[in-house]
């Protein structure tokens, strides 16, 4: 396929803002273009929300939801269960769309799609857990009796990012749902077209109206709108740790909760046993995975003196042949960076790491012409207090540098403002546990490549998050804990006691 050539699609490209079950048109009137990455075209306008949106969202939201928490926990897992049908139904129509939006090559978009679909499942299995409402609890008293019932949250605002369209709303919505709260959703204004194709899908699992609704457009105009409004209970945010920071000044006016998933800057770290090919493999796939546009991106290498120059050449050789090009095309492992803003971010980093000192091993290559296309670049020796060694980059940018001890490596690698993800390798089963729980870190793999499963968690420490994902934290980010304490019942058991 041609960097010009677009899928065929099942179904009409969606437009609309999707409120209280029905498609929609916003009262601004107004509407956004919606760019394919790859060559700088414009696919479609979509519409742009506003704050009159959102609010009658909300308010469909807010008026389902008495009824909607009021079904069984089995209830609504039959809803989640449908969804997670609809999306494997529509999977390559859904990875086409993706990778027409964000730019990913499509192989990584079949993964994502898989990954939606598995979410809905396991929140699912933990909706039907729900309808055993109270947990006895111990406490100090025969007359009385304390229970803890979890309740969800009322309506949420769900602000998902463009690097992982669906899959992001997924984690969220998911357990949402599941919970038994009702939620607006405001995709990014870069790749909105994947979200609303969710969106029908979810339409045809028949969720009654208000209980999910969809609204496009900036982040200023319905983000905002969102994060302040006095009928959303929870804000869900997930992007760069400077919005973050604005959600969380928003939503402490009206003290609604706050979930954030945030940026990072994650280390991994190769030591001089390791196995090489199982190391670059590693580093290569933690760095340049969706172009490096991951906040779980392991794009500060440090590698023990021995292995160092063994590592450089063969880091430097994967660089220079990674095929970069249209995300449809045959062995093509790296698209365009997802929107022009990022493409010009990521240039002036490489420009600064250059002016730093940082040595450039190699950039590799990228197609001439039209599109976001970032070359992958290696730089070594870079000082750490070059803006490339210590500021999240979200671009396919990597850095080395050597260690001589383990604990010149942990120190290394929780010298940051970040502790989202690290990454050990090393043939030693004990170092690699012990070094795991030295890193400051929400996730640690230990020989192992980014896998993600629904069931575990997802979340940093520093400011990298507030709050987990994921496994049962990711439903519990959607509930509030109700204690209720009354007078033990008088059974014949006690009256013979007295």
């Amino acid at each position: 396929m041609s960097a010009q050539a677009r899928p065929l699609f099942e179904f009409p490209l969606r437009t609309r803002l999707f409120i209280d079950g029905a498609w929609c048109v916003p009262e601004t009137k107004q509407r956004l273009p919606v760019v394919n990455p790859s060559t700088e075209e414009t696919i479609v306008e979509v519409e742009a929300g506003g704050p009159a949106d959102v609010d009658r969202a909300v308010r469909a939201a807010s008026h389902a939801f008495l009824a909607w928490k009021q079904r069984s926990g089995a209830q609504r897992a039959a809803f989640l269960r449908a969804i997670a049908r609809g999306v494997e139904a529509h999977c390559e129509h859904l990875a086409a769309l993706q990778s027409l939006n964000n730019g990913k090559p499509i192989a990584e978009s079949r993964i994502d799609v898989g990954d939606v679909a598995a979410t809905f499942d396991y929140y699912a299995d933990l909706a039907e857990t729900l309808d055993a409402a109270e947990e006895e609890i111990a406490i100090p008293s025969s007359e009385h009796r304390a229970v803890i019932r979890r309740e969800p949250a009322g309506v949420v605002g769900l602000i998902v990012p463009w690097n992982f369209p669906m899959v992001t709303t997924a984690w969220k919505l998911a357990p949402a749902l599941a919970a038994g709260c009702t939620v607006v959703l405001k995709p990014s204004e870069f790749t909105p077209l994947p979200e609303l194709e969710l969106a029908a899908i979810i339409e045809r699992a028949g969720l009654p109206p208000g209980v999910f609704n969809v609204v496009t457009g900036t982040g200023t105009e319905v983000g905002a709108a969102l994060t302040t409004h006095p009928l959303v209970s929870k804000v869900s945010f997930t992007g760069s740790t400077a919005v973050g920071e604005q959600v969380m000044k928003a939503a402490a006016s009206s003290i609604k909760g706050v979930s954030l998933e945030l940026g990072g800057k994650s280390p991994i770290i190769v030591f001089a046993d390791a196995d090489l090919d199982l190391a670059v493999d590693l580093v290569v796939g933690g760095a340049f995975f969706n172009a490096g546009q991951m906040c779980s991106a392991t794009s500060r290498v440090l590698v023990e003196r021995p292995l160092a120059q063994a590592l450089i050449a063969r880091l430097a050789d994967r660089v220079a042949r990674t095929v970069v090009g249209d995300p449809f095309a045959s062995g093509v492992q790296m698209g365009p960076l997802t929107n022009r803003a990022q493409y010009e971010r990521v240039q002036r980093f490489i420009s600064r790491g250059k002016a730093d000192g940082a040595s450039l091993v190699v950039q590799g290559g990228a197609p001439e012409g039209p599109g976001y296309f970032v070359q992958p670049t290696l730089f070594v020796d870079v000082p750490t207090s070059s803006a490339v060694w210590r500021e999240e980059i979200f671009g396919p940018v990597l850095c080395v540098r050597s260690f001589d001890t383990e604990d010149d490596a942990v120190a290394s690698a929780n010298d940051t403002e970040f502790g989202l993800v690290a990454t050990v390798v090393t043939r030693d089963a004990a170092r690699g546990q012990r070094v795991a729980g030295a890193l400051q870190a929400g996730v640690v793999w230990i020989n192992a490549p980014q896998l993600i499963f629904p069931q575990t968690s997802w979340g940093g420490y520093k400011k990298s998050s507030i709050g987990r994902e994921l496994g049962p934290f990711g439903l519990a980010a959607f509930q509030e804990v109700k204690q209720i304490l009354s007078p033990r019942p008088v059974t014949s058991e006690r009256l013979f006691e007295a």
